[in-house]
């Protein structure tokens, strides 16, 4: 693999000067870039998948719900639907999205959550039907059309952006120069026990402008899990697992399970995965091959999205961001930027 990514090399650099172009375009307003009245902040990163999106836009709307009125916009991505729509109690994964689908089912009594490709005319129709204080953009980082006041950029911790390259070759969608529109630059998917000397190093790699601030995170798994039945972590270390995952990378969450000496068969999909019949009757025969009696499906929070009404006996592991250092800090720039 790693060697027919050297061989698309030429491709990348093609791809690189086109990038490069375009965010020349929009620098220099050649391209329209639309600016709103109400504070924006978008959420996302320079490479493919997997930096701890979802769970940045949750700490956020928890930072923000409870004083403000807060709106989350989506792309909804993989959704069969098209256009503008604002989810409600009807909509289901494939209508809006598994990502979408989450954050409405953990907040829909305190924020507004909707979906639209063209981010513009989603933030337009959100002035005008819910006239929100704050509105969020999730994984919007490359989505120029619209500026943004405030720019959060996720890097993970085993793959940061400048230890890597532009696509095909490497995994970054622009250069590593798009890093400079960011406000913060998180770290994310960090050891728990990172030293501050192991963050001066990451800082300094990272080479930032003086104006941004870099911090670390890590993934907190929930020991409550939730679905058909409520169950703590400690009580499925004597059930058989079928752990059912779709998402970008999967190893931290079997790595999570291993240390807490879980025994589970692992079906993997890839991120985003749409689940078929076929795929229905694998998950089920694989946990009716199990003997024991004490058997469950374990899935994460995201798969649970799309899962949840094609099989039973099924619950999910929900995870969320802790900040390892400077957490306050971090609170404050955001709470500052939005009083303006």
């Amino acid at each position: 693999m790693k060697a027919i990514r050297y061989l698309l090399f030429p491709f990348a650099i093609i791809y690189d000067f086109i990038t490069t172009l375009r965010n020349l375009f929009y620098d220099k307003g050649i391209f329209k870039s639309t600016e709103f009245d109400l504070p924006v902040i978008a959420v996302g990163n320079l490479s493919t998948g997997g930096t701890g999106k979802s769970p940045q836009i949750e700490y956020l709307i928890r930072l923000l719900k409870d004083d403000y009125k807060v709106a989350v916009l989506s792309r909804g991505y993989k959704r069969r639907t098209k256009g503008f729509i604002v989810l409600n109690d009807r909509h289901n994964a494939e209508d809006v999205g598994d990502e979408p689908l989450q954050f409405f089912s953990k907040f829909k009594e305190d924020v507004t959550v909707a979906v639209d490709a063209d981010r513009t005319n989603g933030i337009q129709q959100l002035i005008s039907t819910v006239n929100p204080e704050v509105i969020l953009l999730d994984d919007a980082f490359q989505h120029r059309k619209v500026k943004a006041g405030y720019y959060i950029l996720l890097t993970k911790f085993n793959e940061l952006y400048c230890d890597d390259f532009i696509l095909p070759t490497g995994n970054l969608r622009e250069s590593r120069r798009g890093s400079k529109r960011a406000n913060s630059i998180i770290v994310t998917k960090c050891p728990e026990h990172l030293s501050e000397a192991e963050m001066t190093t990451i800082r300094k790699k990272l080479k930032v402008g003086d104006n941004q601030k870099v911090y670390f995170s890590t993934i907190g798994y929930n020991k409550q899990l939730k679905g058909s039945e409520n169950i703590t972590l400690e009580e499925l270390q004597d059930k058989d697992l079928v752990l059912v995952t779709g998402i970008a990378n999967p190893d931290p969450l079997l790595a999570y399970l291993k240390k807490n000496e879980l025994r589970f068969t692992h079906i993997n999909y890839p991120d985003h995965h749409n689940f078929t019949d076929s795929d229905i009757s694998k998950i089920e025969k694989t946990l009716n091959s199990i003997v024991s009696e004490k058997k469950l499906i374990l899935t994460t929070e995201k798969d649970y999205m799309r899962l949840q009404d094609k099989i039973s006996n099924l619950v999910y592991i929900s995870i969320e961001t802790r900040f390892l250092a400077e957490e306050k800090l971090f609170t404050s720039d955001i709470v500052d930027f939005i009083k303006g």
